[in-house]
């Protein structure tokens, strides 16, 4: 029995011990079981799907490979944040590293006038020599300014025909900035015109391979116009435009419909640019058409605000009153109308006075007919002088009291209009300029003609009569020595070569003329050319002289570097010992600071007298009194000559 008493107890307790057992081990799985659950939702969420958990009672283990050192760090912050950070066994491992990546290339291609400006990284496979060897081929052989980096990586890929892409693009695109990348390629370039721009639109995209993705940013500024001008002029045989502008797309066509309304006979695209007096332009430009084709013949002119309208001789004087006050009437304001009714050949003067000047097509000048005195007989001869050329001009005119007070300003503004022509002539009278001639520029009739209505003002007419024809492609035959020489002094009357004050550096400005008289030495061949520097009168000779000298070398140096065979070609500075105009005022000096190309002539001729330097020009008319040269004319007419 006592036995008995004895056991009971102890089984008892082993049974407790077993059964706290069983329960402890339970427990234990149930929270391994419960930590793995709650790390591994806390790892998903984090995005870190690669890492492994495992619970071993107390501890819990990471296991699984990082993308990187970072990301394995971030696990275990992630898990730390859930259970005790001392309960965390990290066995995870780190993908090895595959070396340092390779680096982004990428370049930018600039491209301007001036040349073109290369700067990025490439890869050496690339080959940065041939690069740059072939942006130098390109037409015209442009400066490049090579600030290319290379690297010894593998090609990208989409580099190679991302690059090639670029070049192609370049040599269409005077005026660029090309961004390269791998696959990629962004331009951004101005054209000239919006057809242009279509043109160039059109091609980049057909030149682009598939593999490339390619980016057009292209421009057609609109140039700026003043004045801002628009003349019509209506016929017996229908209208036409001498010069039409507009401010926009639909003001374009608003007046090309007006002008059809008007009888417009031959057809023409007004040049759309910034510079419009009023937002009212086309409807001023409607209004004034219609009136005009009321009145039946005259023209009408519009420079900026300024309208004049001239009818013809012949409009009866109730219709021209009335078309006249209506037109006042239904202009915009701003607009400001000048009205003139031409009259009958009867009620003018039998003396009408008159000035004259023709140009040869190898470039030489007469100018015959009435100036008012000495003093304006002068400034006439300096002023064609400098654009013309010195030895082109021969002045036949006489000297006529009681000229209209304005006849100055009315004969210069006819020799800058025949500047602009390659052959023609004017004429002055009071009350009409006649330009007429060809020109190898398609806009010289507006740019004569806002240049006019600029000059003259109010109520003046003038009468264009210009033909355009195109220059002869070098390629078909070379131009005669004689003609180059002209076409270089027809580039230099429109703009002149020019030089930092005081040194033979030549002002950034003179670049375009340079370009301009390379083109016509292109189609020159290798011609015996005298590139001449002359000085005014200010300073010492002997500085003069040197100064001369270096701007003459400067110009040749800058005809060179455009790639033109100038070994028959000389610089000589004259200094200051030909003048074309007067060194005591500060228009004849800046005459007298000049570039001039002249030929060089197989032996010197003995010097004819003055008189006989330049040929008449036979332009089959009988000669009268006003047409004689100065020294055949009466003795008080010449005096202070």
């Amino acid at each position: 029995m006592r036995l008995s008493s004895l056991l009971i107890p102890t089984l008892t307790f082993a049974g407790a011990a077993g059964l706290s057992l069983v329960v402890a081990g339970f427990a234990a799985t149930a929270l391994e079981n419960n930590t793995e659950i709650v790390v591994r939702r806390t790892l998903d969420r984090a995005g870190f799907d690669w890492a492994e958990v495992v619970a071993d009672g107390l501890r819990v283990e990471l296991t699984g490979e990082a993308p990187d050192e970072a990301r394995r760090f971030s696990a275990i912050s992630e898990v730390g944040a859930v259970v005790d950070a001392s309960r965390i066994i990290d066995q995870m491992q780190v993908t090895p590293s595959k070396g340092i990546a390779p680096p982004r290339f990428s370049t930018e291609i600039l491209r301007n006038d001036a040349g073109i400006s290369i700067i990025g990284l490439i890869p050496d496979a690339s080959n940065h020599d041939a690069l740059i060897s072939k942006l130098s081929g390109f037409r015209g052989n442009p400066s490049v300014a090579d600030f290319l980096e290379t690297a010894d990586y593998p090609l990208p890929k989409g580099w190679v025909d991302a690059l090639d892409y670029a070049v192609k693009a370049l040599a269409l695109l005077p005026r660029t900035k090309i961004s390269v990348e791998a696959g990629a390629v962004r331009i951004t370039a101005i054209s000239d015109s919006p057809e242009a721009k279509e043109e160039l639109e059109s091609r980049l995209t057909r030149l682009a391979p598939p593999t490339v993705k390619v980016t057009l940013d292209i421009a057609a500024p609109r140039p700026v116009i003043s004045p801002f001008t628009l003349r019509y002029v209506l016929t017996e045989s229908g209208g036409h435009f001498d010069a039409c502008s507009a401010d926009s797309d639909p003001a374009r066509l608003r007046i090309l419909k007006a002008a059809q309304a008007a009888d417009l006979q031959v057809q023409t695209e007004c040049t759309i640019g910034l510079g419009v007096p009023s937002a009212n332009w086309a409807r001023a430009v409607e209004v004034g058409l219609a009136a005009l084709k009321e009145i039946g013949k005259g023209s009408i002119t519009y420079s900026n605000s300024d309208v004049t309208l001239v009818a013809a001789e012949g409009t009866p004087h109730v219709l021209f009153e009335r078309v006249v006050g209506e037109l006042q009437n239904a202009l915009p304001q701003v607009f400001v109308l000048h009205a003139v009714l031409t009259q009958p050949e009867a009620q003018k003067t039998d003396a009408t006075p008159e000035f004259s000047a023709t140009l040869s097509p190898e470039g030489q000048v007469q100018m015959r007919g009435r100036l008012s005195d000495d003093a304006q007989r002068r400034t006439v001869d300096a002023y064609a002088r400098a654009r013309f050329g010195n030895s082109a001009v021969y002045l036949a005119t006489r000297n006529v009291a009681d000229l209209p007070g304005q006849w100055p300003i009315r004969v210069l503004a006819a020799l800058d209009a025949l500047a602009q022509l390659e052959r023609g002539a004017v004429t002055v009278t009071a009350e009409l300029i006649e330009v007429s001639g060809m020109s190898h520029d398609e806009n010289a009739s507006a740019e004569i003609a806002r240049m006019l209505s600029d000059k003259l003002g109010d109520a003046k007419d003038y009468e264009l009569n210009i033909t355009y024809e195109a220059l002869p492609d070098p390629a078909d035959a070379l131009m005669a020595p004689e003609l180059c020489e002209a076409e270089l002094a027809a580039v230099q009357r429109a703009e002149k070569i020019t030089f930092e004050p005081g040194s033979a550096t030549v002002a950034s400005g003179s670049a375009q003329v340079l370009d301009k008289i390379a083109e016509v030495l292109q189609q020159c061949g290798e011609i015996p050319l005298e590139v001449q520097g002359h000085t005014d009168s200010q300073g010492r000779e002997e500085m003069n002289q040197n100064l001369s000298q270096a701007r003459a070398q400067s110009v040749l140096n800058a005809l060179r570097a455009r790639r033109l065979l100038t070994g028959s070609f000389v610089a000589k500075g004259y200094g200051e010992s030909t003048p074309i105009a007067s060194n005591d005022t500060e228009e004849g000096r800046e005459a007298n600071r000049r570039i001039e190309f002249r030929l060089i002539a197989p032996h010197t001729p003995e010097a004819a007298p003055e008189e006989e330097d330049v040929p008449a020009i036979d332009t089959g008319e009988e000669d009268h009194p006003d047409d004689l040269p100065s020294d055949d004319l009466p003795d008080e007419e010449t005096d202070g000559q």
